[in-house]
Formats: structure tokens, sequence, C-alpha cells
């Protein structure tokens, strides 16, 4: 291996948005995660929906239902 080339290597706290904090190796000191093993869908077996900015309500305005136009 080339000399001086390769990133620096820190035991790295995760913390994600449901409080679970864990440590992990990276190239970064600190990682802030959205989801993670303990509160993803996935993993829990609980759906939880989240609506980022009334995303959905925005698209049922400027689409409607599409079903309405089908016969």
């Amino acid at each position: 291996m080339k000399e001086g080339i390769h990133p620096e290597i820190y035991q790295t706290k995760v913390k994600c948005a449901c409080g679970e904090e864990f440590i992990t190796g990276s190239t970064v000191k600190e990682i802030h995660a959205d989801i993670c093993s303990k509160c993803h869908p996935f993993y829990t077996g609980k759906q939880k929906f989240i609506d980022s900015a009334g995303r959905i309500e925005k698209f049922n305005k400027k689409y409607g239902n599409l079903n309405k136009n089908k016969k």
C-alpha cells in the first residue's frame, strides 16, 4: 500500500433521530442518521408513516384520485 494516501479511521459515534447511539469505525468523527435498525420498519415490524412536508396532500391536490378517470 502507498503511504500517505489513506484516510484516518476513527471510532465514530452514530446518533439516530430516535435517540439510539452506537459506535462504529468511519473516516468522520460523528454521524447523524435519520433511521437505524432500532426504528426501521423492516426490523421492528411496525409500519411508521412519515409525510414529509405534506407531499401526499400536495400530490392528491394536483392529481386527485387517479381511479376516477378509469372506466
